[in-house]
């Protein structure tokens, strides 16, 4: 019962683990994916179905059949490239800058052994802002990479290159 009382605090704070410290926030979304069968199964969005139901292939390189459907990798490049596109967004606003409506962001992710043997992930971005100027293209994808929340995630944890180009 006790637990109960506490569970609001607990949902807005997390403990970093790579440093100890507690950071508090306030939750704009929430959802829920489920994951059955591994590489070779399924997730799907708990919420809505239909807003998420895949099937998922482990690729050739990683000893799977490489069949139709997608994988993590994919998954976690489509999300990040997305997200980082909107921080985008908001940077060029926050810098008082154009940012071009054919800007895109492709996302590289890559899985690979640290030289510990640990698994790992490697991320390239590289957002395309036709017709910005060079200067305009980097201010707003270096203040896009403060922004958002995958960068956030994976700062310190994965390897992240970020490529301005117009």
């Amino acid at each position: 019962m006790s637990f109960n009382l506490f569970r609001p605090l607990l949902s807005s704070r997390a403990i970093n683990s790579l440093s100890e410290s507690i950071r508090t926030y306030s939750i704009m979304y929430t959802t829920r994916c489920t994951s059955s069968g591994g590489r070779d199964g399924q997730v799907k969005c708990d919420d809505n179905p239909s807003h998420l139901n895949v099937k998922l292939t482990k690729p050739k390189e990683l000893g799977g059949s490489g069949g139709d459907g997608t994988n993590p990798e994919e998954l976690f490049a489509a999300g990040y490239s997305a997200c980082f596109l909107g921080a985008m967004g908001l940077a060029a606003k926050n810098l008082k800058k154009n940012l071009p409506s054919s800007t895109t962001v492709s996302a590289a992710v890559s899985i690979g052994k640290h030289t510990n043997g640990n698994l790992g992930l490697k991320v390239d971005l590289t957002a395309k802002l036709p017709g910005a100027s060079q200067a305009d293209a980097d201010a707003i994808v270096k203040a896009a990479h403060q922004i958002c929340p995958y960068s956030h995630a994976t700062r310190n944890n994965v390897d992240v290159a970020i490529k301005a180009t117009t």
